[in-house]
């Protein structure tokens, strides 16, 4: 059996090392004409993998086409009327497992655009939501933004203590909040 010497073997794992430290840190910023990642532009191609319309055996396939179509950004909506069914009460299992989701795709080096919502249009709000008392749905209505609220907070602080958002060495470099907002 033939040995490596450490001679031999040490610009590899430097090479390794470093590569590893530019995958795993990133800076993302953005100025009036970009995004800028680690200091350079970019143009991000994203698209969408709506991770409860499917199962978790099938992820990686669809994540691989995602690659093989060249895209650097996945986008998933997070359905509140599948994660909150009823109030408190959360549901991440299965194909809901938005955690495992996002790590899936961070394996596979893609970058992740968070779209929190609450509201995903056609798939609405939770049931429980229309007995609310006093509630008017996507307007400024205190007993909709504590509602959300409570959602919302539920999400990122998920995302937080899993180390999933960039400024923490994960893959999403994008959240948003409520894109379907009427006022």
């Amino acid at each position: 059996m033939e040995t490596i010497s450490l001679s031999k073997l040490l610009p590899f794992l430097c090479l390794v090392l470093f590569v590893g430290v530019e995958l795993i840190q990133c800076s993302v910023t953005y100025n009036r004409k970009a995004i800028v990642i680690n200091g350079q532009r970019r143009i991000l191609i994203s698209g969408a993998i709506h991770y409860p319309r499917s199962t978790p055996d099938m992820w990686e396939d669809l994540i691989q086409k995602a690659i093989d179509g060249d895209l650097d950004v996945i986008e998933t909506y997070v359905f509140c009327n599948v994660h909150e069914p009823s109030p408190g009460n959360y549901n991440f299992e299965g194909r809901y497992d938005l955690v495992k989701f996002i790590k899936t795709i961070q394996r596979e080096g893609l970058y992740v655009q968070l779209r929190i919502g609450p509201y995903v249009c056609a798939d609405g709000f939770p049931v429980w939501l229309k007995y609310v008392p006093g509630i008017s749905f996507k307007t400024e209505n205190e007993p909709f933004k504590r509602a959300m609220q409570g959602f919302t907070e539920k999400i990122v602080g998920l995302m937080k203590s899993e180390n999933l958002f960039e400024s923490q060495g994960g893959p999403i470099i994008l959240s948003q909040i409520e894109n379907e907002y009427e006022m």
